[in-house]
């Protein structure tokens, strides 16, 4: 942990207008398997983070991680950070800036001892955090390693270092110690426990693209077998199955114009779209991979695709067109 008067001039003062409202948790109270949350003005909740390390990271409000915060709706991403050319294939964001409603881009502050309870990230897709500042102790545990930790309702565990799971000897199978400047990537299906060892402050970003597109499909499949009701799914995992063929069709729809043939095995694609010949090529073959699945699933056959413009079918008919013209990866 940082010293008293080192950490005090770790706490940065807002770049922007202290006045934005920011989603704060409390991390010593627990709510189901995460912590509840309120919301407060970024300003107030740096003068709380002040005074928690005066009182030698303590106080009776609790121990309070501003995370979540889309910090991205306040300023273009760009005007932040260069996203790593190993991330940029990143459908997730890429949809919601088309709707203009949402994002998966997030800041996560806070001093020593603020951690986020163990969880898989939403919808089974990859996320990377990088540390601006401070260290971060990451326990993970590869797909399937987490149902040996379900109790016997099915559920899964808040905290894996609670005294239960270090005495079954239930270890993480990778334990990760993140430095300041540095980046981890968290693959599909990880379920994760983070710890700050110190007051850290990081950028997160959650997203999806064709590499993992299938998991995401799988994932949604399982949780309507889960819950039963589509009406349900979306509230349990933010997305239902006809929104999931629309997040399809936007990405699609984006793809198709950039690869056009012009000449035998010559594929070109617009010059501004920062996507190469064959990363397009690769997108479109992974959409109409996973929406061949789509159409035929008997759940999507229920939803009322009357309106849907273009159809699945016809959607489908499309991509599988623009690969035919294109040489295999």
């Amino acid at each position: 942990m940082k010293k008293l008067e080192d950490s005090e001039k770790y706490v940065p003062d807002p770049p922007f207008s202290g006045d934005v409202v920011v989603p704060v948790a409390n991390c010593g109270v627990q709510e189901y398997n995460s912590n509840p949350k309120e919301h407060m003005p970024l300003k107030d909740y740096i003068s709380y983070w002040k005074e928690f390390i005066r009182g030698d990271y303590s106080s009776p409000r609790g121990c309070l991680y501003l995370k979540d915060w889309h910090l991205c709706r306040y300023s273009s991403a760009e005007d932040l950070f260069t996203l790593p050319v190993y991330f940029s294939s990143d459908w997730l964001n890429e949809y919601w800036d088309t709707l203009d409603v949402d994002d998966y881009r997030f800041i996560y502050m806070g001093p020593a001892g603020t951690w986020s309870p163990f969880h898989a990230d939403i919808l089974r897709s990859y996320s990377w955090s990088v540390n601006i500042c401070g260290r971060k102790k990451w326990l993970f545990f590869p797909p399937g390693q987490e149902e040996a930790l379900r109790d016997s309702h099915g559920g899964l565990p808040y905290d894996v270092t609670a005294p239960e799971f270090l005495e079954s000897h239930l270890h993480p199978v990778l334990e990760v110690t993140q430095e300041a400047g540095e980046m981890v990537f968290v693959p599909s299906g990880w379920h994760h426990q983070v710890h700050n060892l110190e007051d850290t402050i990081s950028i997160n970003h959650n997203w999806i693209n064709g590499c993992n597109l299938a998991n995401t499909w799988r994932f949604l499949q399982q949780e309507l077998c889960a819950v039963q009701q589509e009406v349900i799914m979306k509230s349990c995992s933010g997305i239902n199955f006809e929104e999931f063929y629309h997040f399809l069709k936007v990405i699609a729809e984006r793809r198709l114009p950039l690869v056009k043939k012009i000449g035998p095995g010559e594929v070109r694609c617009s010059e501004d779209s920062g996507l190469g010949p064959q990363h397009a090529i690769f997108d479109i073959s992974r959409i109409a991979e996973v929406l061949a699945s789509v159409v035929v699933n008997p759940d999507f056959q229920r939803v009322d695709t009357s309106k849907f413009l273009p159809q699945p079918e016809d959607l489908l008919q499309q991509l599988q067109e623009a690969l035919a013209t294109t040489d295999p990866l």
